[in-house]
């Protein structure tokens, strides 16, 4: 749903931007409502402007070719990155109209149900790590929030046990193709603690405001 619009081709945003340019953090960990943030300050480009690497930006700080570009032929080698053959260009940019503390299951299912995945911490254990399926439930007397997942659902078993599925960022080789189902209201590693949701929008929000001042 965006902006109250039912939008049956989902957009994917680009992760490897986020990092590039350190908004909210970078693979070393960070602040996921910061990234919230920056979606609604400056806008997140779609997933087709920068391959995924999972590395952080080494040599410089973020540009615009660190946003979007295009590259030409010819391929590069294995143990070259090409990027000579590369340019910035301008991208279509997508943000979050407000962004927003979640906590608690109703409250999740609610947000689950009128705008779709949300942001949620958990304690990634050792067991966690090593999860192939099913609905996984570990008791943790005091999680501690060290990774960042999103909840994009809600389910209930024939057992009757309700769960949240999950997806995680460690590949399709981990879980269920890269998702997981999670037991619901306890022993989940606190993934109702502290979770983080915004409205999407193709506008930029704060467009309107800058406008009245211009």
């Amino acid at each position: 749903i965006l902006n109250g619009l039912d939008v049956t081709t989902p957009i994917g945003l680009n992760a490897q931007a986020v990092i590039n340019c350190q908004a909210g953090g970078s693979c070393d960990g960070g602040d996921p409502a910061k990234v919230y943030e920056y979606a609604w300050k400056h806008g997140i480009p779609d997933s087709s402007c920068e391959q995924y690497t999972a590395f952080n930006l080494q040599d410089r700080f973020c540009t615009d070719f660190d946003v979007c570009r295009d590259c030409v032929p010819p391929a590069p080698s294995a143990d070259e990155d090409g990027l000579e053959n590369c340019q910035a260009v301008p991208a279509k940019k997508y943000y979050v109209s407000e962004y927003y503390s979640v906590v608690g299951a109703d409250a999740m299912k609610a947000e689950l149900a009128v705008h779709g995945p949300l942001e949620c911490g958990v304690d990634a254990t050792a067991e966690f790590d090593a999860y192939t399926g099913g609905i996984y439930s570990e008791h943790v007397r005091f999680p501690l929030i060290n990774h960042e997942i999103s909840v994009v659902g809600y389910g209930v078993s024939d057992e009757g046990q309700e769960y949240w599925i999950g997806r995680n960022s460690w590949g399709t080789w981990w879980g269920d193709y890269g998702f997981f189902y999670m037991n619901m209201y306890s022993d989940n590693l606190g993934i109702e603690q502290d979770c983080v949701a915004g409205i999407p929008t193709y506008e930029k929000p704060n467009a309107a405001v800058d406008a009245l001042f211009q």
